[in-house]
């Protein structure tokens, strides 16, 4: 505000300048009273502005302002009254104004003086000490100082770069709530097959091994064939698929969100074993026994010639199918990882163009083969399959979900202020007929 007053004073001394010489005259009174006026002592004027700035009495520096403005203003009423009827520029008007003007420049320096003693004492250090900046730069231009002198009526600055650089969390930390979360593919196995409900830690299940059809047409009187069947016991033991992390209590305590994100994860990671498991499990203990573990499917047993080509893997699952088929099973998926799915369908597109139309290139491949789903998992390892019938192949028995447990007291948890969380799920997988699980290599030698 003061230095908007200080500007406004400014200008009105211009003002009446201009006015003066415009005319062309300045009679004896008008010399008068500007002699009047440029031999005031303005120096108890500049130390009381001084004094004011430095006891941060502002309201005084503009009571002093004011003053100043208002003598101003009178002067130049009173000055276009008498030049009206003047018709001369005398000497003393012209020397009066230089002293007007003189004054005027010594009172900006003061202004300018008083205004840079604030910013130190406001900020608490030295002015002349500091980085310039954009401001520091526009105070300390020569241009700038000569047009708060009177010396010119605008300034031009070329303010250097001042770009904020540094590793300072200045404008503080946007900190946004909840967990960005890692990948959570999709589990499709375990969806292909029946639960049931298990209060016990062992399943056992007599599971047909070789049965022989002597079912024939027989004369009367005569004598039946006899049919065989033999039968394996079938032990498998519940399996338990766990894991756990450990977490401080101020993070439970304090960020409910990021809990819940432990949680999660932590089932998710089991699920997940639980799924390749299912697929791959060595059967040896505490490993469940999986698909593709030797013994509990039917290799395909086809070789390279055998399938043929072109597209040699579409034509041996198309094979696959009609085994599967052939043997009274009725196929519900065909497990492939992403990798080899990727396969089928650049084959397609490199070896039958004509097979492909423009809708499927632009809605994605269907995911099935000759009418059977497939499923991407990347637990079926690469150039590995298996077409199932899921219903007939194999059954899961539950015995206990997915469940989370929190315990301050494993290992020094209490004195260290940590908790364990543990994820765990008990189940078994009960393979109840191999030859419905058909399967190997995708490029047979």
């Amino acid at each position: 505000m003061k230095t908007f007053k200080f500007i406004g004073l400014c200008m009105a001394s211009f003002g009446l300048l201009i006015l003066a010489f415009n005319v062309g005259a300045a009679p004896h009174e008008v010399a008068a009273g500007l002699s009047g006026l440029a031999s005031l002592d303005h120096s108890p004027l500049f130390t009381g502005l001084l004094m004011a700035g430095t006891v941060g009495n502002s309201d005084a520096v503009m009571k002093m302002l004011d003053g100043v403005e208002k003598s101003i203003a009178d002067f130049q009423m009173k000055a276009q009254r008498e030049l009206q009827e003047s018709g001369r520029v005398s000497t003393e008007t012209k020397n009066a104004l230089d002293d007007v003007q003189l004054r005027q420049r010594e009172f900006a320096d003061r202004m300018l003086m008083l205004e840079q003693k604030g910013v130190a004492s406001a900020d608490g250090g030295s002015f002349s000490g500091r980085s310039q900046g954009w401001g520091g730069q526009i105070i300390n231009n020569a241009a700038f100082n000569e047009m708060m002198r009177g010396g010119r009526a605008r300034a031009k600055f070329d303010i250097q770069n001042n770009t904020l650089t540094g590793s300072g969390n200045i404008g503080g930390v946007d900190r946004r709530p909840g967990m960005v979360p890692g990948a959570f593919a999709p589990l499709r196995v375990e969806d292909l097959f029946q639960h049931f409900p298990t209060d016990s830690p062992l399943i056992e299940y007599s599971r047909e091994n070789v049965f022989t059809n002597a079912a024939a047409e027989t004369a009367e009187g005569g004598s039946a064939s006899e049919s065989s069947l033999t039968v394996t016991l079938v032990q498998q033991p519940v399996s338990s698929v766990t894991h756990f992390m450990k977490v401080s209590k101020q993070l439970a305590a304090d960020n409910a969100l990021m809990a819940a994100y432990i949680n999660a994860r932590l089932m998710y990671g089991v699920q997940r074993r639980v799924d390749a498991q299912i697929v791959n499990g060595n059967g040896t203990a505490p490993n469940m026994s999986g698909l593709l573990q030797t013994g509990n499917f039917s290799a395909h047993g086809y070789t390279a010639a055998q399938v043929g080509t072109p597209l040699p893997k579409h034509r041996l699952i198309r094979k696959v199918i009609a085994d599967l088929r052939s043997a009274g099973y009725t196929p519900s998926a065909i497990l492939l990882n992403p990798a080899d799915w990727l396969a089928f369908d650049l084959d397609l597109l490199s070896s039958t163009p004509a097979a492909v139309s423009s809708s499927d290139i632009a809605n994605g491949f269907q995911q099935m083969l000759f009418g059977v789903p497939v499923v991407e998992t990347s637990s079926v390892t690469i150039d590995t399959f298996a077409v199932l019938d899921a219903l007939a192949a194999a059954s899961i028995f539950d015995r206990q979900d997915v469940g989370i447990e929190v315990s301050d007291s494993d290992g020094d948890n209490f004195t260290k202020g940590l908790l364990t969380v543990k994820a765990e799920r008990r189940l078994a997988l009960a393979i109840e007929q191999t030859g419905a699980i058909r399967g190997g290599d995708l490029t047979p030698a």
